[in-house]
């Protein structure tokens, strides 16, 4: 399922006020607990490709020939 920032962003205001149900377009899904809505947020994020994890890069280099 392709997934929107404006979905994201009502689950997100979902959980700061501490509701279990969450409306966006003409759709309302109701959660049975904060994990359950932890959970779907985290999917979403995943699904648009949205971390929390920093980037890491890692240089090698070699003296010498």
């Amino acid at each position: 399922m392709a997934y929107t920032q404006d979905q994201l962003t009502a689950l997100e205001i979902a959980l700061a006020r501490g509701e279990h149900r969450v409306t966006f377009a003409d759709k309302t899904m109701e959660y049975r607990s904060v994990e359950d809505l932890k959970a779907a947020i985290r999917e979403v994020k995943r699904g648009l490709k949205i971390t929390n994890s920093p980037r890491q890069i890692r240089v090698t280099s070699n003296k010498g020939f």
